[in-house]
């Protein structure tokens, strides 16, 4: 799933929000924070992308047809994503 710019830099904001309001963290650098922020959600959506494609990959190498929609083909991306994701450090 892609995010806009507007919606990165929102949802960084409700990440410092929380994290400053819950007491956590005291931050020197509100900017730096939000900069640090916006580029992990970004490195995480390129990851879940990259994690997509191989598992759509997966399926479509394999020996038969596995059509996409069905409840075989959403086990199958449900596993593949998962190990893609697993492979990078992240879990699903």
């Amino acid at each position: 799933m892609r995010l806009s710019e507007d919606r990165i830099s929102h949802l960084a904001h409700l990440v410092s929000d929380g994290i400053w309001k819950d007491d956590l963290v005291d931050f020197k650098d509100d900017d730096k924070v939000l900069q640090e922020i916006k580029r992990v959600i970004t490195d995480y959506m390129k990851v879940e992308d990259d994690a997509d494609t191989a598992a759509r990959d997966k399926i479509r190498s394999l020996s038969r047809e596995v059509p996409e929609g069905s409840r075989e083909w959403e086990i199958l991306y449900k596993k593949y994503f998962e190990e893609e994701i697993s492979k990078k450090g992240f879990f699903a």
